[in-house]
């Protein structure tokens, strides 16, 4: 008899395990089929540092959160209505984030005395009541996963291993999610070991018959797609998305893209992605250390290339006096930092906006450099070129502020048209610019103040560089105070004459006193702390900054309209400071330094009583 199917307009489901229990690609293959059936998505990975914290413990846990709906969301959401809790870790790890009435789908056969221990429970919770508020359901994932597997040749660890995929068999069954694109992908990913892909097939099949079978669960649901612009989509995370922008930036500039990085979390998926990517002309070069691999890419621009070189706030540190001789020479490298909590070693794993001082500042002497952040996975995409064309077009180092919220999260993605895509070809030095046949390599031109970018070894062209301070036009050395005083200001006055675009309102009333001005990846919860106030009948305009350095022209005039100016940040207010330094408008600075996302309910909460006290 075929269960009742009930329509949801959104879903929050919480994956939660053992660092060893594959939750993040339980969570993934859930996002692709729920990417594959048109719902609009949005997913935070959240995993440990360590390879592998001791087993059964809660600083082992991981989970990946997935929010999808038929309708635009802004964020992963702020509590799930599912969690799927593979051991008493799990559960105690994420029970607190659970609204009542939520449902809990308990792997039963983890729930021994040894492991209820290692996590503080004298008594199991599925024993003691303190679930009454929730809809539990204790399923026997590991034992049932090895009864399916009995006759498949394969260990009872390759067995028990392949409970992830009961799991996600039964949740893709209780939320109607397509799921031949899964058996295609354990099938590609097992294709060495025919043995594993039948087990893991098999795991799954007996997930979905059980969700079928059983008188646990009486209903089945249902989320429709979303209606979203017409095109071709595809599920994309912040990283994947920002390596992608770089490919096609070196494309529409016509120029090799040289990525010289060193692995560090959050951004090592950036030179992962980009080494797949050699036939668009694109060279990765994994170096010894941070320093060599920004030495490598500056290297790179000096020769023709486009410079890259990815990291997160540790090795930006590491890098800084190699971006300063980028900001003396005055040469395109992109800088990509993917920021994680610090200071020091930090939270590797978790995500913070508090490099932005650093990204403005961190360098000795006077050496500014242009500074964009994006605000979602897709937007990195998008963010990449931008950093590209200003790199190229004005000769200096940008510095793109990504973040592990937005680099390991996910989203739909409308793939562009390649011919909407900037134009961003140069044109080389070739020949000499000033009478006599001289080269004067800070002979500027008058619209961008950008220098001549002269390929090595072009005839007639060969000028000094090197880190030591320039004389203007000819480039020779000067210790002239009047000459440094002139091309420190000369610089400076390079970057503050970038055209940027004027900052954006949202305000659907016109009447709204209050403003909610963010940067980065806060712009998901600050944009869906909004859309709640006002639905509640609240009056506020919001507003978000992709250019950080230089800032919009406009930005101050829109920062006096207002009666209140509120500035959510995951770092100490750092951005509120700038404000208050340039602008002197008295920003209310709203902070947070957690290692998570804002939830867009906080933020709501917040921004009422600011609304009401306006």
């Amino acid at each position: 008899m075929a269960k009742e199917i009930q329509q949801l307009d959104r879903v929050v489901i919480r994956f939660a395990g053992d660092s060893g229990d594959g939750m993040q690609l339980t969570g993934d293959r859930f996002t692709s089929e729920t990417a594959q059936l048109g719902n609009d998505i949005s997913t935070l990975p959240n995993f440990p540092a360590e390879i592998r914290a001791p087993a059964g413990t809660l600083p082992g846990v991981s989970s990946f959160q997935v929010h999808f709906a038929d309708f635009d969301i802004l964020t992963p959401g702020d509590a799930p209505n599912v969690l799927v809790a593979m051991n008493p870790a799990a559960l105690k790890a994420n029970i607190d984030d659970l609204p009542r009435g939520a449902t809990i789908i308990v792997n039963t056969d983890e729930f021994t005395k040894r492991n209820l221990v290692k996590v503080g429970y004298a008594v199991s919770p599925l024993d003691d009541g303190s679930l009454d508020a929730y809809s539990v359901h204790p399923v026997g994932l590991t034992s049932m996963t090895v009864g399916a597997l009995s006759e498949h040749p394969v260990s009872k660890k390759d067995a028990e291993r392949a409970k992830n995929m009961f799991a996600l068999g039964l949740l893709s069954w209780l939320y109607s999610r397509p799921h031949g694109s899964t058996l295609e992908f354990l099938r590609k990913k097992f294709a060495a070991r025919p043995e594993l892909v039948a087990a893991n097939i098999a795991a799954f099949e007996a997930g979905w018959s059980f969700g079928e079978t059983t008188e646990g669960f009486a209903v089945r649901y249902e989320v429709k797609p979303a209606k979203m612009k017409p095109g071709n989509y595809r599920n994309i995370t912040g990283n994947t998305a920002l390596a992608l922008g770089l490919v096609a930036a070196g494309v529409r500039a016509k120029l090799p893209v040289v990525l010289g990085a060193y692995p560090i979390t959050p951004a090592s998926d950036i030179l992962h992605e980009l080494s797949k990517h050699k036939k668009f002309g694109v060279t990765t070069i994994q170096a010894e250390d941070e320093i060599a691999a920004v030495g490598i890419a500056l290297g790179a621009s000096y020769g023709g290339a486009l410079g890259v070189t990815s990291t997160s706030g540790p090795g930006v540190a590491l890098k800084s006096e190699t971006i300063s001789l980028g900001v003396a020479l005055e040469l395109p490298l992109v800088i990509v930092d993917v920021q994680r909590a610090g200071p020091s070693t930090g939270l590797p794993t978790k995500t913070e906006q508090a490099d932005l001082n650093m990204a403005l500042h961190g360098r000795h002497g006077e050496a500014p450099v242009a500074v964009i952040a994006p605000r979602s996975p897709s937007d990195c995409f998008f963010a990449a070129i931008e950093a590209c064309r200003i790199a190229i077009t004005y000769r200096t180092p940008v510095l793109l502020l990504s973040d592990g919220y937005i680099a390991n999260g996910s989203e739909p993605w409308l793939l562009p048209e390649v011919d909407d895509l900037p134009d961003l070809q140069v044109t080389f030095a070739t020949e000499p610019n000033a009478e006599g046949g001289k080269f004067l390599p800070y002979l500027r031109d008058p619209e961008t103040m950008a220098r001549p970018w002269a390929v090595p070894g072009t005839p007639g062209l060969e000028h000094r560089i090197g880190g030591l301070e320039k004389a203007d036009k000819t480039g020779d050395i000067s210790y002239d105070p009047a000459n440094h005083d002139f091309m420190v200001r000369t610089r400076a006055a390079r970057i503050e004459g970038i055209p940027v675009p004027d900052i954006e309102i949202e305000d659907p009333s016109g009447e709204a006193r209050v403003l909610v001005l963010g940067w980065g990846s806060t712009y998901g919860p600050i944009g869906a702390a909004s859309r709640a106030l006002r639905q509640s009948g609240h009056k506020i305009a919001q507003a978000h900054l992709r250019h950080l350095n230089p800032l919009p022209a406009n930005l101050g005039a829109v920062l006096r309209s207002y009666d209140r100016v509120v500035v959510p940040e995951m770092n100490l207010g750092q951005l509120a400071q700038l404000l208050r330094g340039r602008y002197l408008v008295d920003v209310i600075p709203y902070n947070q330094v957690r290692g998570l996302p804002f939830t867009s309910s906080e933020l709501a909460t917040m921004l009422e009583e600011v609304v009401k006290n306006v």
